[in-house]
């Protein structure tokens, strides 16, 4: 039977895996220490880094796995539940992790800015594969936090800490930029079924039913979460995802434009626009003319 834990604390997660506690905001994880255990889920209230060794348990989030491999890092935030499972029934967990409470980085420079590392938002099949380089800086990063947690807890530790942190977040972003252009040709194949996507909601009815879709919605269409898909155009193309969906916006309007027999408010239904003014404000910041304007310049 599936074990559920809750983690919401440091120490709860220390002594789950066989840690002493040096720090009640911050740990470095090492599985190896840890018991054998079965399949489990697992709640937490903190922010997890894990880095895969060996296959050794799969991670589930949802209802898809993560692409959890030897020399993966995996990205979990606070609310996140995650299933590890196994081919058999008992195995012994291998790899390291950096765990670290909400509380550790406030007041810090790292709060103002962790939102900006959007993986901590990605969840399936969205994991970061290193390289052998990079998984050596990975664990020089770790050793520095390590090493500052066997310091004596002073005034200088928590800044110091949460800078270290923050330089291994930076060396994550870089290596997912890495990881984007190595995956070219699978990220090509996700812009194009992204434009498929596009083109068959606006053939169809759902404007009338959905509106407008959001980057959500092609994002779930896609089996990717919202952030990852939402980096992956921006890299792809330039564009955020959302001024994707409003470029095609534009350019469907254009063409029904032409078709004089529909009003500019009949337009506006039919690209999902809730009230066409809204339609003509967009028309107008994107194009420079509104859309009567437009018919009558063509």
């Amino acid at each position: 039977m599936e074990q559920a834990y809750n983690f919401d604390t440091v120490s709860q997660y220390n002594d789950f895996n066989n840690h002493e506690t040096l720090h009640p905001l911050v740990s470095i994880i090492d599985f190896s220490k840890a018991n054998k255990r079965t399949g489990s889920r697992m709640t937490f209230g903190l922010y997890c880094i894990f880095l895969k060794e060996i296959h050794c348990g799969d991670l589930k989030y949802g209802c898809n796995y993560y692409d959890y491999e030897e020399g993966t890092l995996v990205f979990i935030s606070p609310g996140q539940v995650i299933d590890v499972e196994n081919k058999v029934d008992i195995y012994q967990p291998m790899g390291h992790a950096l765990v670290f409470h909400p509380d550790l980085i406030k007041g810090t420079a790292l709060a103002k800015t962790l939102d900006e590392y959007s993986f901590f938002g990605y969840n399936t099949n969205e994991a970061l594969h290193l390289s052998k380089k990079e998984r050596k800086i990975v664990f020089d990063c770790f050793s520095k936090i390590e090493s500052e947690l066997s310091h004596a807890v002073d005034k200088h530790s928590k800044r110091l800490i949460a800078s270290n942190i923050e330089l291994f977040l930076n060396y994550c972003e870089r290596f997912y930029d890495r990881q984007f252009i190595t995956r070219e040709h699978i990220n090509k194949g996700i812009l194009e079924r992204f434009e498929e996507e596009l083109n068959s909601f606006f053939a169809s009815e759902k404007p009338y039913s959905i509106g407008l879709p959001s980057v959500a919605y092609f994002a779930d269409a896609l089996h990717l979460s919202p952030n990852y898909f939402g980096d992956l155009i921006k890299k792809e193309t330039g564009k955020t995802a959302q001024e994707y969906i409003q470029n095609k916006i534009i350019d469907i309007a254009k063409n029904k434009i032409f078709d004089s027999e529909k009003t500019i408010n009949e337009i506006a239904y039919e690209l999902g626009f809730k009230y066409p003014q809204h339609f003509s404000r967009l028309f107008k910041q994107r194009v420079g003319y509104t859309p009567n304007e437009y018919r009558n310049l063509n």
